[in-house]
């Protein structure tokens, strides 16, 4: 049963823009928090695509002081590094990151160094290390996804220990988040699929999370909901203009339900093979949901009922309804086609690190059962079989 008797904080320091086309009224959100020469972060896959053209072409010529285009898929420290160096050489005041999660966490790192005049974004790893307010930071996300353009955290791989590091603190949200579903129209199905399931699992692990409170539980349930209406629609045409607002509006709530709960284990084993084999964030996550749903169920049976009936099932509560999130979970990623974990290659000689690794992440305890190394080793086992 909720308790709602237990005390909670609940804080959204980013300003949120939402709606078709919002992307036009960056100038007046660079205006409005006196920011004058922006440093623009993104990845080249954006730039290709015309997506950096597209979010850029409200701004006057000649007013962003530069553009770090180099951020990795799973963004690397170095990443992070390199662009604060361009941020302090080009003599800029603010930070806009367009992309999806990986150019919005690097932006976010960067905004740390920056912030505190350090160059070793390891030395902010963990939960409430930054300590100063960034430049103002404006996010355009371009997938329905990550929520980053909300969140607290900044996740990025250490290319030393080949480990996933997250810096978290309210500190790192972003200023402002402009969320234009047009931003998304020319995103691939493979993409749709894998960052519409990285939302879901977002908000399934926020709303099962030990550490969940009622508001972020209501922004999670609102999230399923609505992705599981859309994510197919917006998987087969990607040009469907009212399924990919959806699809934003289902991750910006998942990314506020997991920044003020949190995330579990299938983020922590996910995070640890992307750590190691530089994979897909949202396709790992895929792959592992259902199978850490189904390991967790006798811990939290009434609460996947929920989730159950969040994706328009409505089965008994306890097992029946738990089972059918499961089964429910799985089926949404085959019907949109994501892969298995044997089509990853990872190599069995790996796995023991894998799980060890998953086991030291930071949100491993907020996973609803507790989760040893071993237990990691039978997630494993279970998504082979």
């Amino acid at each position: 049963m909720d308790n709602f008797n237990t005390c909670f904080t609940f804080v959204l320091p980013t300003k949120i823009v939402f709606g078709s086309g919002c992307v036009k009224t960056l100038p007046e959100r660079l205006c409005g928090l006196g920011a004058k020469r922006p440093l623009v972060v993104t990845d080249r896959g954006v730039v290709s695509a015309g997506v950096l053209e597209r979010a850029l072409a409200a701004l006057p010529e000649g007013y962003c002081r530069g553009v770090y285009d180099k951020v990795e898929a799973n963004p690397k420290d170095y990443n992070a590094e390199e662009g604060a160096a361009l941020y302090t050489d080009c003599g800029a005041d603010s930070i806009i990151a367009v992309g999806g999660g990986s150019p919005m966490d690097c932006a976010k790192s960067i905004g740390v160094l920056a912030a505190n005049g350090a160059s070793r974004i390891k030395a902010f790893e963990g939960r409430d290390a930054p300590s100063k307010t960034l430049p103002p930071l404006i996010c355009i996300p371009s997938t329905s996804g990550t929520g980053s353009e909300l969140t607290f955290s900044s996740v990025i791989t250490d290319t030393v220990e080949n480990y996933k590091m997250t810096i978290k603190n309210a500190f790192t949200a972003p200023k402002i988040a402009i969320c234009d579903p047009e931003m998304t129209l020319s995103v691939p199905p493979a993409v749709t699929a894998a960052t519409g399931i990285d939302a879901l699992t977002h908000a399934i692990e926020a709303y099962t999370a030990t550490c969940s409170e009622p508001i972020s539980d209501a922004a999670a349930l609102y999230a399923i909901e609505l992705i599981c209406q859309s994510l197919k629609t917006a998987y087969r045409d990607g040009g469907d203009l009212d399924a990919r607002g959806r699809m934003m509006m289902g991750s910006m709530l998942a990314g506020i339900a997991f920044s003020h709960s949190d995330v579990a284990s299938v983020h922590c084993i996910a995070e640890a093979l992307g750590g190691v084999y530089d994979l897909p964030h949202g396709v790992c996550n895929a792959i592992f949901l259902p199978y850490v749903m189904e390991y967790n169920t006798d811990y939290c049976r009434l609460r996947y009922a929920r989730v159950a009936r969040a994706m328009g099932i409505a089965p008994d509560t306890g097992a029946e309804g738990a089972g059918a999130a499961v089964g429910a979970v799985r089926q949404l990623a085959g019907d949109v086609n994501l892969p298995p974990f044997s089509s990853l290659g990872v190599n069995p000689a790996d796995y023991t690190g894998i799980a060890a690794s998953s086991a030291k992440n930071i949100s491993n305890g907020s996973n609803p059962r507790p989760m040893s190394e071993q237990d990691y080793m039978e997630i494993i086992k279970m998504a082979l079989s």
